[in-house]
């Protein structure tokens, strides 16, 4: 069998991660093992910042809901309890729109919390 050369396919696996980490500074996007080691960095922080912008809307939305809810008089942890124990299955994404667009029907909502409660 004759040899094999992986030159093509080594300088295309070389190309793919240097355009990657076009962009990065210094040494990082021109020197290919430095390059490397960043693209994969990112690649592990761009998981995290996945899982942390979720966690950051839903504490927006808590924070939305508890200004809505203070405005009413009644807590946010109450307002939550009181859903549940009204058997309302609304999460805290809808709650919140519901605050901001639907004032009416976040009081109704409420109303129903302090009654469950």
């Amino acid at each position: 069998m004759p040899r094999v050369r992986k030159g093509a396919a080594t300088r295309k696996a070389r190309k793919r991660i240097m355009k990657d980490v076009r962009g990065y500074r210094g040494a990082t996007s021109r020197n290919y093992r430095l390059a490397k080691e960043a693209r994969i960095n990112a690649l592990v922080n761009a998981r995290i910042g996945r899982r942390q912008k979720k966690r950051q809307y839903r504490g927006l939305w808590i924070i939305r809901l508890n200004a809505a809810c203070r405005q009413r008089g009644i807590r946010y942890s109450q307002f939550i309890n009181g859903l549940k124990k009204a058997g309302v299955a609304l999460n805290r994404k809808m709650l919140s729109e519901i605050a901001i667009f639907d004032a009416q029907g976040f009081d109704v909502l409420v109303e129903k919390a302090k009654a469950a409660r």
